[in-house]
């Protein structure tokens, strides 16, 4: 007979345990990407890296002809990393790129979480391969775009039939903080969500202002 006890699940993730990769959320890729309006995801991209930075989520930021093609990453992005660099690669599999898994494994986190553009070939190349290799990988969608809504859809059952586990941006913030008791980090996760998290982000405002009220309290 089951027990419940009052612990998490071990599928949840903590900043402890995996390696977060930003790939090519880049001008040139951001132009062709219909599945998301550019707003929406620029605004998921800013919120998940200032949530990985802020709980302290070792992230890598690659990027493929940044200077010959592809343009320079988000700025929202990279203004959370001060100072990273970006790896900048040619293949369009991260996986295949030798600086990258240097990364991964000087790291050695056993778990991925992915967001870049475009989902069906810079998302489920570095996806598929590192689920062939033994690692778990989760998929930020909303923080991923394709060409269209079809490429998209494809590419996340693809994916998350090979055994990836899908989150959105929303998601991943708050499975990062998951306890309002954790004082520490309230104002980090609360003010990230003002900032990026649209509605969700004024409730917590109007809440604050008009009431003092706070969640976990």
């Amino acid at each position: 007979m089951s027990h419940a006890i009052a612990a998490p699940g071990k599928l949840l993730l903590t900043p402890q345990d995996h390696t977060l990769i930003l790939i090519d959320f880049q001008s040139q890729m951001a132009f062709a990407t219909k599945s998301i309006d550019a707003v929406s995801l620029r605004n998921n991209a800013a919120l998940i890296s200032h949530a990985a930075a802020g709980f302290g989520v070792p992230t890598i930021l690659t990027t493929v002809a940044e200077k010959s093609f592809s343009g320079p990453m988000f700025s929202e992005i990279t203004e959370a990393f001060p100072g990273q660099a970006l790896l900048d690669r040619t293949s369009m599999n991260t996986w295949e790129d030798a600086a990258v898994i240097a990364r991964v494994n000087a790291i050695g986190k056993p778990r991925i979480v992915l967001a870049g553009l475009w989902t069906g070939v810079c998302i489920v190349g570095p996806a598929l391969s590192a689920l062939d290799q033994g690692f778990e990988v989760y998929v930020i969608a909303d923080a991923c775009g394709d060409v269209s809504e079809e490429a998209h859809e494809r590419a996340m059952q693809r994916m998350i039939q090979a055994g990836a586990r899908p989150m959105t941006a929303v998601q991943y913030l708050l499975e990062l903080q998951r306890d309002w008791a954790r004082t520490g980090t309230y104002e980090l996760t609360t003010g990230i969500a003002r900032r990026f998290g649209g509605a969700y982000g004024l409730g917590i405002t109007y809440a604050k202002t008009m009431f003092g009220a706070q969640e976990g309290h």
